[in-house]
């Protein structure tokens, strides 16, 4: 995982406080103090608990943050995720941004320790189907749901799509194509959309054969084909696998299935702050 780049959290916060929090400023000073609890309504797992911690300290630098739970711990109805002390205006102005980051994060975490569960015997992945400028993060909370990352962009691995083979033409070489992609030091995943198209990957080279849309009927028939060949490379199975489906794929022994509702489709997990007595 890179590192995450903390000018997301200033960008969230530029966004919501922009120059100035017309209602905090007003009602009180800036040497007012107060104290926060972020707590949680719902049973889930907690994530973004850095990036909740990052905007109190944008908004004041003496802010003190006790952590009660870090990435990945499970949450109850009540129990409580963090306890902040800082100005008033500081705790006004970042609640709603705090607890948007931890509540998409986390929903994110909750969904992935779902998948995970139902899905044992293979491996979960993520997909590139992330919210801009926050893959970082909400790869980070698949992780800590329990999941694991696909590749992090475009750069890290290859992957030989339908529509790169739609615009190379039907006279394309795979094999040369695998080849040229390894040559640059790449992992290679081709998609396929039919057990043909299946067999041409394993033939060109492929590491991984990325098995789209397939039901799990065809998948139970095609698995131990591919599984039965000289060099039978990672298979993958992706499209529309949900959490009622998942286990029916799960049980064919894939080596990963990717969903990519983990990061496109999570609910916001209901988490609030209140303020404290002094």
């Amino acid at each position: 995982m890179r590192t995450i780049r903390w000018d997301v959290v200033g960008a969230a916060l530029a966004e919501d406080v922009g120059p100035g929090d017309v209602t905090a400023e007003t009602l009180f000073r800036p040497r007012d103090r107060a104290r926060g609890v972020i707590f949680s309504r719902v049973r889930g797992v907690v994530a973004g608990v850095e990036t909740a911690c990052e905007v109190f300290r944008r908004l004041d630098r003496r802010a003190s943050i006790r952590v009660l739970l870090h990435d990945g711990a499970a949450l109850s109805p009540g129990t409580r995720i963090l306890e902040i002390q800082a100005t008033a205006r500081a705790l006004l102005s970042g609640e709603r941004t705090a607890l948007n980051f931890l509540q998409r994060l986390s929903g994110i975490a909750t969904l992935s320790r779902e998948f995970s569960r139902r899905g044992r015997g293979t491996t979960i992945l993520d997909t590139r189907k992330t919210t801009p400028g926050l893959r970082a993060l909400e790869k980070a909370a698949v992780a800590a749901g329990g999941a694991s990352n696909h590749r992090l962009g475009l750069w890290d691995a290859a992957m030989v799509k339908d529509n790169h083979l739609h615009l190379l033409g039907k006279g394309a070489d795979l094999r040369d194509l695998v080849a040229r992609l390894k040559r640059r030091g790449a992992k290679v995943t081709v998609e396929a959309k039919s057990a043909a198209e299946a067999r041409r990957a394993v033939a060109a080279g492929a590491d991984r054969v990325l098995l789209d849309n397939f039901r799990p009927a065809a998948l139970a028939r095609l698995i131990p084909k591919l599984r039965a060949l000289p060099r039978c490379p990672e298979l993958e199975l992706s499209g529309g696998i949900t959490l009622a489906t998942v286990a029916a794929f799960a049980r064919l022994r894939p080596d990963f299935i990717s969903v990519g509702a983990l990061t496109h489709s999570a609910p916001a997990l209901d988490l609030s702050m209140d303020i404290l007595p002094r």
